[in-house]
């Protein structure tokens, strides 16, 4: 239910035309947050990153539980982008400075990724209201 969660929270900040069509004083939240996006994008990339890295340890409950073994799967892929999307300038900065050629390739993805982010978000709230539903209906 964390990853959901999580995942539901980043979106949010993902998506912010989205957030402020529904919500017009939502604006003055969001000028507030973006000071520290770079960081809540930096912790959700790495949390994204492990919740792949979990699923992938745990590839036995494929055959026990496989609807939430893929949704937690899909769940981390979609936070580790949106947290990579969100976080790049400090990814840029601590994590690839003193490569040259991983910094370049960063810039590139970034630049691929870049004018998905909205429709990734969307995703992300989608796929994390499923990992909420699908923790209560299958633990």
């Amino acid at each position: 239910m964390t990853f959901g969660i999580t995942l539901i929270l980043l979106s949010i900040i993902a998506v912010p035309s989205l957030l402020l069509s529904k919500k017009p004083n939502a604006k003055e939240l969001l000028e507030k947050i973006e000071p520290y996006q770079g960081w809540i994008g930096l912790a959700f990339c790495f949390y994204g990153i492990w919740g792949i890295i979990f699923s992938i340890l745990n590839l036995g409950w494929m055959t026990s539980f496989p609807v939430w073994w893929a949704t937690l799967l899909a769940g981390s892929i979609v936070e580790a982008v949106l947290g990579f999307m969100l976080g790049f300038t400090l990814i840029n900065k601590f994590v690839l400075s003193k490569n040259e050629a991983a910094k370049e390739k960063a810039i590139e993805l970034r630049a691929k990724l870049a004018p998905k982010q909205g429709k990734l978000g969307v995703v992300g709230l989608f796929v994390g209201a499923w990992m909420i539903i699908a923790s209560i209906l299958f633990f």
